[in-house]
């Protein structure tokens, strides 16, 4: 907890006089700790995970994964031999020669995902869309593992 020595100003706030030396010890202390949580969830790559939901139908796979602050040209998917990656990158700022950095916690970021497709899913039909950090993939199922209505006949030969 910071704690400062404060005084009201003339237009009824409150301005610091003098910072706790153990506060900037007590901010450094948090950011190695966020460091630290950052990483657990970090598959053996050394890359971060990020959360995915995947729903079926009698249609398709749907997978919706978050991507939050990544552009469109940042995120890569592919299929390759069954298996769908989703790979985004996003380079730390970069700021002019005028500009003074005061703080910094956006940082260089990478994360990759991969996913076995079932052979129900036919992986060279797949729709990607980029929309408010969510990226929505769906997977069209081939026609053969579609369900579908047989008919049945009567037994008369007639």
């Amino acid at each position: 907890m910071s704690r400062t020595m404060t005084r009201p100003n003339e237009a009824s706030q409150v301005s610091r006089l003098y910072e706790d030396p153990f506060h900037s010890l007590e901010n450094r202390m948090s950011q190695v700790f966020r460091g630290m949580m950052d990483n657990i969830g970090s598959n053996e790559t050394g890359l971060g995970n990020y959360p995915v939901d995947v729903e079926e139908d009698d249609d398709a796979i749907t997978i919706e994964a978050e991507l939050p602050g990544f552009k469109r040209d940042e995120v890569d998917v592919n299929v390759e031999n069954g298996v769908l990656t989703i790979k985004a990158e996003r380079g730390a700022k970069q700021l002019n020669g005028k500009t003074k950095l005061h703080m910094s916690e956006r940082r260089y970021t990478r994360v990759q995902r991969a996913f076995t497709l079932p052979r129900t899913v036919d992986g060279s039909d797949v729709e990607a869309k980029l929309c408010d950090g969510i990226l929505t993939l769906t997977l069209k199922k081939t026609e053969e593992s579609k369900p579908r209505k047989i008919e049945i006949r009567s037994g008369d030969n007639a």
